[in-house]
């Protein structure tokens, strides 16, 4: 039994499956790679969920 040769149109898809896998995997790779810098700068993670947080108040001065 020999096989019949591939389509072309196996191949355009194939192609864009790739490319389209490629990308996917760049985007997973581009937001790990901001999640490690984002922890490794050892700030404290804050959420932005409408509230006053304490880090962006103004320090106040000790009286003297």
């Amino acid at each position: 039994m020999a096989f019949r040769p591939e389509h072309e149109i196996y191949k355009r898809r194939f192609s864009r499956n790739l490319g389209v896998g490629l990308a996917l995997a760049a985007f997973v790779a581009l937001v790990f790679a901001l999640t490690v810098v984002k922890v490794k700068r050892g700030e404290p993670l804050e959420g932005y969920d409408h509230v006053v947080s304490s880090s962006l108040l103004p320090k106040e001065e000790a009286a003297p």
